[in-house]
């Protein structure tokens, strides 16, 4: 990953991550109803993760943002638990150790913030996520947790931090 950085999100970020979701959620069938690509912070991600207890990354190679992923407290959820939110990658980022890297960043800026756990939710069929979640301490979860509203999601997954 050396000419990859991973930075906090700016303002000027905002259409380029907006994108990105856009993008790849598709790519793997998540652009129906119940799926994060619907949320209104989307075209606003700067802003949504100015908040308390929230940051957001991006991964940047030669001045182009090519992925993001962020953490929040968990909508609905008991105040030491925050989500895991809007990890995505476009291609040219993925196989490259942006994702664990991207991984450690968030779970550490969790800590920072003071959350005990980490959840996230998922799709079947995202399978090089699923890997990353487990080989990071993820373990997979029948229910989901909290009120995201991702309704169409099918996998969860929580993390001790």
């Amino acid at each position: 990953m050396t000419d990859v950085r991973i930075r906090p999100i700016e303002a000027r970020d905002n259409a380029a991550v907006a994108n990105i979701i856009r993008a790849v959620m598709p790519e793997f069938g998540a652009d129906g109803p119940g799926f994060a690509i619907h949320d209104a912070e989307v075209d606003a991600m700067y802003e949504a993760y100015a908040r308390p207890r929230s940051a957001y990354f991006v991964v940047e190679r030669d001045g182009r943002v090519i992925g993001g992923g962020g953490v929040a407290p968990l909508e609905g959820g008991d105040t030491d638990v925050c989500e895991l939110r809007k990890m995505y990658f476009l291609p040219e980022a993925r196989g490259i150790g942006a994702g664990g890297a991207m991984m450690l960043r968030c779970l550490d800026a969790a800590r920072a913030h003071g959350f005990h756990r980490c959840y996230l939710e998922t799709l079947t069929g995202m399978d090089a996520a699923r890997e990353l979640y487990l080989r990071h301490g993820f373990r997979v979860i029948d229910a989901p947790m909290g009120g995201t509203g991702h309704f169409s999601c099918d996998r969860f997954f929580l993390r001790e931090i």
